[in-house]
């Protein structure tokens, strides 16, 4: 037998997809561990905002070679806004202005080019009609919430998030002891704003897990930087990312760069966010340790998703 050829795939197709799955299911920046959704997490909203099925409906991407989905990493996200009245539908439909018609908000997270090619050069997972109809419909009152992640999730949407002014990096955005971040109004890595000082909701802190970084235009809001404790890594090749980094992978400071801001942009809003783990419920190795909204130092991670969809939502 041809050693070179397993199930079809010679060795370098092999390889590839095998280091993909490593960082999709294995790697971290904290530690090895598989990560599967938490089916027992619950946040109870106290007066939703609508009643059950009542309110808009928000349009959650799956067509994009998503790594998050509703009955995914993302359930917890769909649970939560479904219990808060809004009407929670997924998406395999490529972006229309007919498709956009039928919701108030748009989610898109970890949308990718490609699930099993996450080398440069970079692509988009949005083609340019598809870019086109989204700003025509944002400006004209539509909201958009865009929730990426590493290599390539930032480059994957960059030419999306362009059209808004912001300019996502393509890479890694890891603390410098590899650690979860809190980001808070106390430290003041956590910026008072419309969103995380909601009266009766303000939001002290929220906890994070990396993702990436970007630059936003002067007009935006900024909602959570990074600075001097983080650097970008930026790899050409997937097979560079391992659990331990290598000195000779290229790296950039933090400093000027954030991880969540919103604006305004024409009638519409938009919300953007460098970190997809913040809106999940996810259960990591062995012992199931938490990671997400459902993580006992995210206490305000699901509070600050509702202050996001309700700022989207004009409420």
């Amino acid at each position: 037998m041809d050693q070179s050829k397993i199930e079809g795939y010679d060795m370098e197709d092999f390889n590839r997809i095998f280091v993909i799955w490593y960082i999709l299911v294995v790697w971290t920046a904290d530690g090895i561990a598989q990560q599967v959704t938490d089916e027992n997490f619950n946040y109870s909203v106290s007066i939703p905002m609508y009643g059950v099925g009542n309110g808009p409906v928000i349009l959650f991407d799956e067509a994009h070679n998503n790594a998050s989905t509703l009955k995914g990493t993302y359930a917890a996200f769909g649970k939560l806004l479904t219990s808060d009245g809004y009407q929670v539908v997924s998406s395999k439909e490529k972006v229309t202005l007919e498709l956009l018609k039928k919701a108030e908000i748009y989610v898109s997270v970890n949308a990718m080019y490609d699930m099993e090619d996450w080398d440069l050069p970079a692509r988009s997972a949005f083609s340019q009609d598809e870019i086109n109809e989204l700003c025509h419909w944002v400006a004209n009152g539509g909201s958009l919430f865009l929730v990426t992640d590493h290599m390539p999730c930032g480059a994957s949407v960059n030419e999306l998030a362009g059209r808004f002014g912001i300019n996502i990096l393509n890479g890694f955005a890891i603390r410098k002891d590899g650690r979860p971040e809190i980001f808070s109004k106390e430290k003041k890595t956590l910026i008072l704003n419309e969103i995380t000082n909601r009266p009766g909701k303000k939001i002290d802190s929220i906890m994070c897990w990396g993702g990436t970084g970007f630059i936003v235009p002067t007009h935006a809001h900024v909602i959570s930087v990074l600075g001097d404790d983080y650097r970008i890594y930026l790899p050409s090749y997937v097979s560079q990312i391992r659990k331990r980094l290598s000195d000779t992978i290229p790296y950039i400071s933090g400093r000027g760069l954030v991880n969540g801001a919103y604006l305004e942009f024409g009638k519409g809003r938009i919300v953007i966010f460098g970190d997809g783990a913040p809106f999940s419920a996810q259960l990591q190795g062995v012992k199931s340790e938490k990671r997400g909204m459902n993580h006992p130092a995210a206490t305000q991670n699901a509070q600050f998703l509702l202050n996001i969809i309700h700022w989207l939502d004009r409420k």
